[in-house]
């Protein structure tokens, strides 16, 4: 992948996942889509959008669904600035793998792909140039989340020795971030759940590599999320505003 001002004219288009009800949302998403429901007074899409837009990337596929006209009209009035947005209906039941098949149907070029409702200080651009060094076809960015529960630890003889508050999991997850090759796509169809099958057949292929982010990671997916996102954009210490 070359470096410098032409690694910016090859970055690649971005697929948002903009179609999902946001059921565990329900106080905020009865009347409006998920991607729509705010954070700081902007939607979480314009956060998403933003954190590719300030690093050079300028193309974005919004997969569409769930009061998609919505999404349509805020993104034909708030895209970001010399950005090309298109929007793509693919339905109000279609789940993840079935959007992007849908979405990105006859792409010819590595692309990049997320949720509408995860915020982080990743290096998107860092993310693009590690898919490409490492020749796989996709990579998955994962993190390490805090726990929403403070930890207990205990000795062999059940006494308690110390209190860890809220600490990062030991475990790696997904992230939401992803670089993909065209040859994904012939994983996908309508029906698939990118989650499941799709990506457990690319990690058995040896085709999935992990991009590990160990700073700010996190994901609006219930009501306590919102809060916490609105309260870190309001502080002024919100990690991801760009």
């Amino acid at each position: 992948m070359p470096r410098g001002g032409s690694f910016r004219a090859m970055l690649p288009t971005v697929v948002i996942l903009c179609g999902g009800r946001g059921t565990r949302l329900q106080e905020r998403t009865h009347a409006i889509p998920k991607a729509l429901v705010e954070i700081g007074g902007r939607p979480i899409l314009w956060h998403v959008m933003q954190l590719y837009a300030s690093q050079g990337f300028d193309d974005f596929v919004l997969c569409t669904g769930y009061l998609g006209d919505q999404v349509e009209a805020f993104a034909s009035a708030h895209a970001p600035a010399e950005a090309r947005v298109r929007c793509v209906d693919t339905g109000l039941e279609t789940p993840t793998g079935g959007r992007i098949a849908i979405a990105a149907a006859g792409f010819d070029h590595t692309f990049c792909a997320t949720y509408a409702d995860g915020v982080a200080d990743l290096d998107l651009r860092d993310l693009v140039r590690f898919h490409h060094d490492h020749g796989a076809i996709a990579t998955m960015t994962v993190v390490r989340p805090r726990l929403p529960f403070g930890v207990t630890e205990l000795n062999g003889d059940a006494v308690v020795t110390g209190f860890h508050e809220k600490p990062r999991s030991e475990h790696w997850i997904n992230g939401g971030f992803f670089c993909l090759e065209p040859a994904v796509l012939d994983r996908l169809d309508e029906g698939s759940v990118l989650e499941r099958e799709p990506l457990e057949s690319l990690a058995a292929d040896g085709e999935l590599r992990a991009y590990r982010h160990e700073g700010f990671w996190d994901c609006m997916d219930t009501y306590k999320d919102a809060v916490l996102l609105n309260d870190l954009w309001e502080s002024g210490e919100a990690p991801w505003r760009t």
